[in-house]
């Protein structure tokens, strides 16, 4: 059989947008010899649709989109598609995560979603409940069992996950399954693509039948989707990867087995990709054409411009260097070479004007108190001021800068450097905002970012001779200990014991969980780890730190 796989970009809610792109590469694959096309999960209303599920009207355009698309598509192909359907049972959710089979101007099979993940970024038991059974279809020869992205991950552990009760790939094999089709919104992190593969060639392995898996791409929100929809044979031999962060049409002949070769993940291109295609497709569906964001002369609005730049073009990435009388000079003229580096316009205003009026203004009700962080975040919230005044004039989106490491110990203002509708680097811990910074130089074949921000200690220079490690840990500590508290939830005993200083440890720890209510506040996060400041990551803002308690 020859099945191809349709690797699209989808938007939410764009009905009519993404059946016209199912209609067109569907035609395109029967032009190409395909008897079956496969399309990522939810592709009919785009994935995850979220709250946007309690409203009927919602589910009822789904319905008729997956109608249209029927009456559409050539007659002479089949295509699996995802899609919104009804529960008819009055007791349990009213709504299931569903897989469709289109074939001649008929829905001519249905399969709904078994395993629904309530972990990390997903909350699918809010909304849908879970297939009352499992069935097969026969097409072209074959009889083929549809799953629906959990469903392939019935021995999924994660830190609330112990494995699921039942297996519906193991199902459908009980069933005589030769052939297993998983349809996927599957979002990406670093080290994803591994396990994915790992997990369809052992499905593979096990049952001695081959997987298509097509994954979703494109970004949504704060999910990045990088796609790698593959083809693993009967025995277990990966036949294709399909391109990741771009949509691919790709058709498989059973009888004409390929010697695709794997490579090895490439981390920092991998987020450079996941991150330029965050960017575009969240200015691209917000209907936003351009970003404005403040350049320091440090590394991170450095990293966040050369990113925007690669995305939208540097004729649609405006910025500004705001100096005030604690800026170095060198700080103004590394921001003015990245600048000229990367073709954009970079303002110069500075917030000294600004500063001393509002010093003025403040002196009496300040007199006698010693200048402090307040102080500071003056100089953060003035530059936050002006930056939102242009995005407001030019109808821009600001970006913001701050990284993963500084976001988490509240290393940051409100209503300062943390304005903005973007956090670009906000799953990066500092020490990946450097080695990405280096792996773009390498990439450019010179330093694109000028080396003088790479080798220059850090600063937010707010006051006189301030360095980030007059206040926090060396970023290598800093981010190790970080690592191992929000990405393996391990207990500040488990950090020490590894080799950090338990004082350094505590004191990390209480600032992550004190600064819960600025990250409630901040621009949503674009996620290319495990596990990222947002919906992955629900801690209360009013609770005790118990996590440094009695610990000695």
């Amino acid at each position: 059989m020859r099945i191809a796989l349709g690797q699209i970009n989808t938007k939410v809610a764009d009905f009519s947008g993404n059946c016209q792109k199912i209609l067109t590469y569907a035609e395109e694959a029967y032009a190409q010899g395909a008897e079956m096309i496969v399309f990522p999960e939810l592709s009919i209303c785009g994935y995850p649709p979220l709250d946007l599920l309690t409203y009927d009207s919602f589910v009822q355009r789904n319905l008729s989109a997956l109608q249209k698309l029927c009456e559409d598509l050539p007659k002479q192909i089949a295509a699996v598609v995802g899609f919104v359907e009804a529960n008819p049972e009055q007791a349990g959710k009213p709504l299931y995560n569903s897989a469709a089979v289109l074939f001649n101007g008929q829905v001519i099979f249905t399969q709904a979603k078994t395993l629904l993940p309530s972990y990390d970024v997903f909350d699918e038991h809010r909304y849908f409940a879970s297939a009352p059974s499992c069935s097969l279809f026969e097409f072209g020869g074959r009889k083929i069992g549809i799953m629906i992205c959990e469903d392939l991950w019935a021995e999924n552990f994660d830190e609330m996950n112990r494995g699921y009760a039942q297996d519906p790939v193991d199902i459908a094999a009980s069933q005589g399954a030769d052939m297993i089709i998983s349809i996927s919104a599957s979002p990406f992190h670093i080290g994803k693509m591994e396990k994915r593969i790992d997990v369809v060639r052992r499905i593979s392995r096990a049952y001695g039948i081959p997987a298509v898996y097509v994954n979703a791409v494109g970004a949504n929100d704060s999910l990045i989707f990088d796609g790698r929809s593959m083809v693993v044979d009967a025995q277990s031999r990966v036949q294709i990867v399909c391109e990741p962060f771009s949509e691919q049409i790709y058709v498989y002949d059973e009888d004409q087995p390929g010697s695709f070769v794997l490579q090895d993940e490439d981390v920092y291109g991998d987020l450079n990709q996941a991150l330029v295609l965050g960017i575009r497709d969240y200015l691209k569906k917000t209907g936003f054409s351009r970003v404005n964001i403040g350049l320091s002369g440090g590394i991170d609005s450095a990293l966040a411009a050369a990113l925007a730049v690669e995305a939208l073009g540097p004729d649609h990435v405006h910025a500004y260097a705001m100096p005030s009388r604690f800026s170095s000079s060198h700080s103004l003229t590394d921001a003015m070479q990245l600048s000229e580096n990367l073709g954009i316009t970079c303002e110069e205003i500075s917030i000294e004007p600004m500063f001393s009026a509002a010093l003025e203004s403040l002196k009496e009700s300040f007199r006698d108190r010693p200048a402090d962080v307040t102080e500071e975040n003056i100089q953060a919230r003035i530059r936050g001021l002006l930056l939102m005044a242009w995005s407001n004039k030019m109808g821009s989106l600001l970006i913001t800068t701050g990284n993963k490491s500084e976001i988490a110990v509240g290393y940051c203002t409100l209503y300062g450097d943390m304005n903005g509708g973007l956090a670009v680097l906000g799953d990066l811990f500092k020490t990946e905002v450097f080695e990405l910074c280096r792996s773009i130089n390498r990439k450019a074949g010179y330093d694109l970012i000028p080396d003088s921000i790479l080798t220059k200690p850090p600063s937010a220079e707010l006051r006189p001779g301030q360095l980030d490690q007059d206040s926090l840990p060396p970023y290598e500590i800093l981010d190790d200990i970080l690592r191992q508290h929000l990405l393996a939830c391990r207990s500040v005993e488990d950090i020490t014991a590894s080799g950090h200083d338990l004082e350094v440890v505590k004191h990390v720890i209480r600032l992550v969980e004190g600064s819960e209510y600025k990250r409630r506040q901040s621009a949503i996060v674009l996620k290319v780890s495990s596990k990222a400041f947002g919906p992955g990551r629900r801690i209360p803002i009013a609770r005790r730190i118990y996590e440094t308690e009695g610990i000695s």
